[in-house]
């Protein structure tokens, strides 16, 4: 079958990169897409943008299977709870969340809600190694550096974050510090973490181990945002089957 997916933030960096990966297959169909900021008579990849406001009618008229969202927390959550009202799935890549990211979960009890800081299929694997080397190097001093555009707006990235809950979760770890400046000695059981934003960098995650007289460094760089894009789309696809609850990208890499 078909999937019937709408889009949120079309005219976005990441929303044109979603609607232009959907245009390439023939497993799915963007039934409407929608923006925030008035869009005038614009398409993208021959697809009409369309009011936000107009987005719970556009739900009922249009009936999309799933919804692809990557704007901001406060939209994301509108756009969920319309979706969940409606029985339609939902994917978002949008991070920066705080405590609006329980009405996500809650949402999960009624559809299929799939968020991911990052659809990459290679930032997956980088996830999954992450812990084993750092299980594999006890006491080793672990960095983690990301870089991105300089428009990002929260920092660090959520895929910054979802590494380091990762090497948390497998080492020894009790604080975080962001960035140094005057006198300041590492603490043993520290993570570094620093952020940088400059240019048009679509995305780089390195993590950086050492001690014992070695290093080992473990990198992904995003070269094009359609791989996030595509990753997206496919998670659209995916989770149009699924039952009501909460996916993240792993599941769908894993089938």
């Amino acid at each position: 079958m078909t999937t019937r997916i709408g889009v949120t933030g079309a005219t976005g960096r990441m929303g044109r990169e979603v609607l232009a990966a959907a245009a390439e297959r023939e497993d799915c169909d963007v039934v409407f897409a929608v923006n925030r900021e008035p869009a005038g008579d614009a398409t993208v990849e021959g697809v009409e943008i369309e009011p936000a406001a107009e987005f719970d009618s556009l739900v009922a008229d249009r009936e999309p299977t799933v919804v692809v969202d990557f704007t901001g927390p406060e939209s994301a959550v509108d756009y969920v709870e319309t979706c969940a009202g409606a029985g339609v799935a939902f994917v978002t890549g949008t991070t920066g969340f705080d405590d609006e990211f329980e009405a996500l979960e809650a949402a999960s009890e009624d559809i299929a809600v799939l968020h991911a800081p990052n659809f990459a299929r290679g930032v997956q694997a980088l996830v999954n190694v992450v812990g084993d080397a750092v299980q594999d190097l006890p006491g080793y001093d672990v960095e983690l550096v990301e870089t991105h555009h300089n428009g990002k707006r929260d920092a660090p990235s959520g895929t910054a974050n979802r590494l380091l809950k990762e090497i948390e979760a497998n080492g020894d770890f009790t604080e975080r510090t962001h960035g140094r400046e005057g006198d300041a000695p590492r603490s043993e059981r520290e993570i570094g973490v620093h952020a940088l934003r400059a240019g048009d960098v679509t995305g780089e995650h390195e993590i950086v181990l050492a001690g014992n007289h070695e290093e080992v460094r473990l990198t992904h760089r995003a070269e094009d945002r359609g791989v996030f894009a595509a990753g997206a789309v496919d998670a659209a696809v995916w989770i149009a089957g699924q039952k009501a609850g909460w996916y993240d990208f792993a599941d769908v890499i894993s089938e």
